[in-house]
């Protein structure tokens, strides 16, 4: 055997350091078919394993946790939303209004307002205590007598009023109940001292469905027509003016348009060949009856109404004269159109004309018929034409002016004596300015020049100076 030389001595080397380190590596990863594990081995490998199985518990439970915890933040997101919608939504919402009892809702409302007014007449003197010092009634104006000046102030004009609401079935059972002091008379002295008044019954209705039973303006009338004043009417010459007993029936048409159909309390209002004073009748036969036609909505509103009256003087007992009836009518229309940036400018324009429709117009202001007991037929009817134009400015939200002009004619029948301080004619003519300072709360300041014409030629004129005040609850 030959001994390797010199020069294969690395080769040799290299081999068996190839060898031992192949021979470690199969002993360590061999396995138990190469190695037997020791207990401390097994006990070390039984530990990872415990610690792996906890390790990968701990990062199912953490990630569990985590999805938890996104879940509790979106539920706690979703209900601070729910929150802040529920408190913007009371935020927004009115104040309730009111208060309620059982099943019924209760509201009270009303304003007070105070009204100052400096007068000139130039035909004569206003008789103490009379409504026309008040408010304008053309046909209280003064005529044949000497110039004289009036200067009052009063808050008769404050109102009251209640309202309720109460749920029957699918509709709702409502009623209104309002009074103020502007028509009571005036007592003796009332001025000098307290100044009382007794609260006068205005309107007193309930409704139901479209039903409306009590009383109420006359169907004849669209009081929202009616233009802004310091006075308590303003145009009355040429405005219908009444509220009664009504039973009403409403049946909506469409888009803010419905047909009225109403009976109305009857009353005859005449004048005799011998006086001038008004006497109210109270026997008559059937109720008056009214149909309408309105449309009313933001921009626009308009009605066209009828009236049919049977009138009637029952026979009197004295000197055996008989009754009599006479048939009236009338018709009526009215409008208010809006107009300018966001509609604060308005015009609105009111036309009547009927016979026998006397006590309709300026709160009675002609008879509805002449009642002469010699003639055979003793009732003669009373034409009448009336009307008003009136603008509205809107200068700011808070600053407004209304112009306004009203006239009234009366024709009374050729074949009848009238007396001659029975009303023939009257007008006019009005301006004023308000400012709303803060709402709820109007002062208003409004120039009024009319006159007054009678049967005999007679005229009497009124200047008037008046300043109102009105707080709205």
């Amino acid at each position: 055997m030959t001994l390797a030389t010199s020069a294969s001595w690395p080769t040799y080397r290299n081999w068996r350091n190839s060898a031992a380190i192949g021979a470690l590596t199969a002993a360590i990863f061999a396995g138990p078919a190469v190695r037997a594990q020791t207990p401390r081995e097994a006990e070390l490998e039984a530990r990872l394993n415990q610690l792996e199985a906890a390790v990968t518990a701990l990062k199912g439970e953490l990630q569990a946790a985590r999805t938890d915890q996104q879940a509790d933040r979106q539920a706690s997101a979703q209900i601070a939303r729910k929150a802040d919608d529920r408190v913007a939504a009371l935020e927004n919402k009115p104040a309730a209004e009111g208060f309620q009892i059982g099943g019924t809702s209760f509201k009270i409302g009303g304003f007070v307002k105070m009204v100052g007014s400096a007068t000139r007449y130039d035909d004569g003197e206003m008789p103490g205590g009379a409504l026309g010092k008040e408010f304008y009634l053309p046909q209280q104006i003064p005529v044949g007598g000497r110039s004289s000046h009036d200067v009052i102030g009063h808050a008769r004009q404050s109102r009251l009023s209640f309202e309720t609401e109460t749920p029957v079935g699918a509709k709702t059972l409502k009623s209104h109940i309002e009074f103020d002091f502007g028509l009571a008379t005036a007592p003796a002295g009332a001025q000098r001292a307290t100044n009382p008044y007794t609260p006068t019954l205005r309107r007193a209705y309930f409704t139901y469905g479209n039903w409306l039973l009590g009383q109420e303006w006359t169907t004849f009338q669209s009081p929202s027509l009616l233009p802004e004043t310091t006075d308590f009417v303003g145009p009355m010459e040429g405005t219908v003016f009444v509220r009664q007993l009504i039973a009403q029936y409403r049946q909506p048409l469409g888009d803010n348009l419905s047909l009225y159909l109403a009976a109305e309390n009857p009353q005859t209002e005449t004048v005799t060949p011998a006086a001038a004073a008004l006497v109210d009748r109270d026997n008559d036969r059937m109720p008056d009856l009214v149909a309408k036609l309105a449309y009313k909505s933001k921009a626009l509103e308009w009605h066209v109404a009828g009236l049919m009256r049977m009138l009637s003087v029952n026979r009197e007992e004295q000197g055996g004269a008989q009754g009599d009836t006479a048939m009236g009518w009338g018709v009526s229309g009215g409008a208010r159109v809006a107009f300018g940036p966001q509609g604060r400018h308005d015009v609105r324009l009111l036309a009547t004309y009927g016979r026998g429709i006397g006590r309709y117009l300026g709160l009675g202001a002609v008879a509805d018929v002449v009642d002469d007991p010699a003639r055979a037929q003793r009732l003669g009817l009373v034409s009448n034409l009336s009307g008003y134009a009136a603008v509205k400015l809107g200068w700011t939200d808070s600053l407004r002016s209304t112009f306004m002009a009203g006239y009234h004619r009366a024709y009374y029948p050729s074949d009848f004596i009238v007396p001659g301080l029975a009303d023939k004619a009257a007008y006019s003519l009005a301006g004023n300015i308000f400012w709303s300072p803060v709402e709820h709360l109007d002062l208003g300041i409004e120039y009024r020049h009319a006159q007054r014409n009678v049967v005999s030629g007679l005229k009497g004129q009124m200047d008037r100076l008046e300043m109102a005040a009105k707080y709205t609850f």
